[in-house]
């Protein structure tokens, strides 16, 4: 008969991000083309800038929705009401729209902030079920920011408490995510699936780097993702100038991959330390410039601090220094050792002395150096590529999408 449905009807997702651009979120954008290439229909609605600043464009099948970037909130709870408040505005503004062209079964929030249920909470009584896919430990986060609690800090605990109490499904990017979600979210363990982020390997792979990139150097470091306060640049800038000025390696050159708040104030570091000739700032890099800038470096440095937050968070450099055979130097971590293990020299937590030293080693030991660097392209490829995380992230919008919630499939 003319007209006549002949198959399930298509499940529609929309994925919502507040503080980065699609599909410069890398583990956004693996997640949507995941999805799309699985059978579902998928829109994504997040913030323009950083050269993504179409209001509304397809790329690979994935319709994208942009709103301008609010604010970031340095400090008081004045700052972080306008910057949400203008965020969870555009959400819904933008919401309506996706509703009216291309509907949705399903929203996926990704924090930070821990906001996104109050726009599921508002499409719930439609039947829109909610996944929440925890980036950030949000009151952890503050408290690293900031080095203080307080009231702010309270309100986070409450957010996070209320998110994970919308949430039908949640996503977490590691084994301590997964332990907040059931033991402070009090999520059921079933609902709770680990979908760790990592690099798809079809798309990073050990290559020929840009020799000029290495500024004729014996030994270049590489570092690509965030340069804000709490990824620990002065840290590495402090090791740097323990290498040159107390251990005498000269020789050295490192390679700045990235953007963020605090790139100024890392330069004028460099620039006070008489170090601006061992280092190039790139600015952030995409695809195969990406990768020839990293496959032109011989240690992967990831320098974040130890704190509440970053001791368990999944750091993706990490784990794409491994993809590209790259021997890591990092802070003592509980999750970085969990990414990298025998991938990675661990240094004292927040001591740049210390991350100096393991760096020295690694220049005085190629054979480690290359070891390492095979240890690590293993472990990725073994079990924490992309591919890995495919399989639980599809049986979580299996679960939600069949199971039944107060009496309704």
């Amino acid at each position: 008969m003319s007209g006549a449905q002949t198959g399930p009807p298509p499940r529609r997702v929309l994925i919502v991000v507040e503080n980065l651009p699609v599909p410069l979120d890398r583990r956004v954008w693996l997640e949507a083309t995941s999805l799309k290439t699985h059978g579902y229909e998928v829109s994504v609605i997040c913030p323009a800038g950083r050269g993504w600043d179409a209001a509304h464009e397809v790329i690979d099948g994935i319709h994208i929705y942009r709103h301008p970037l609010p604010p970031e909130a340095h400090s008081g709870a004045l700052a972080y009401g306008r910057e949400y408040g203008a965020a969870l505005w555009h959400w819904l503004r933008l919401a309506r729209r996706v509703r009216r062209e291309r509907g949705f079964d399903v929203i996926h929030g990704c924090n930070p902030p821990d906001l996104i249920f109050l726009l599921a909470l508002w499409y719930r009584p439609r039947g829109v079920r909610y996944i929440f896919d925890h980036h950030d430990v949000c009151p952890e986060l503050f408290e690293a920011k900031f080095d203080r609690r307080g009231l702010l800090h309270g309100v986070m605990r409450l957010l996070e408490r209320l998110t994970f109490a919308t949430a039908d499904v949640s996503l977490a990017t590691n084994d301590s995510f997964r332990r907040i979600a059931v033991e402070r979210g009090r999520m059921p363990p079933g609902d709770v699936f680990t979908v760790r982020s990592a690099p798809r390997l079809e798309n990073f792979a050990p290559g020929p780097g840009d020799p000029a990139l290495r500024r004729g150097a014996g030994t270049v470091l590489g570092y690509v993702g965030v340069i804000g306060q709490q990824e620990g640049m002065d840290l590495l800038v402090a090791a740097v100038d323990h290498l040159v000025g107390r251990l005498g390696r000269d020789d050295l050159h490192a390679i700045i991959i990235g953007f963020g708040p605090h790139l100024q104030a890392m330069r004028d570091d460099v620039a006070a330390r008489g170090l601006e000739r061992h280092f190039t700032f790139t600015g952030p890099l995409y695809g195969d410039d990406l990768l020839r800038a990293l496959n032109s470096c011989d240690i992967g440095v990831s320098p974040d601090p130890k704190n509440p937050m970053n001791d368990i968070s999944t750091m993706n450099k990490v784990l794409e220094y491994m993809a590209l055979e790259m021997p890591v130097v990092q802070f003592d971590l509980t999750e970085g050792r969990a990414s990298a293990g025998a991938a990675s020299l661990y240094a004292r937590p927040n001591d740049p002395a210390d991350f100096a030293a393991c760096i020295a080693r690694l220049i005085d030991d190629p054979t480690l150096r290359a070891r390492m660097g095979r240890l690590g392209r293993e472990r990725v490829l073994d079990t924490l590529s992309w591919a890995h995380s495919v399989p639980p992230l599809l049986a979580a919008y299996e679960r939600v999408f069949t199971r039944r919630r107060g009496g309704s499939g």
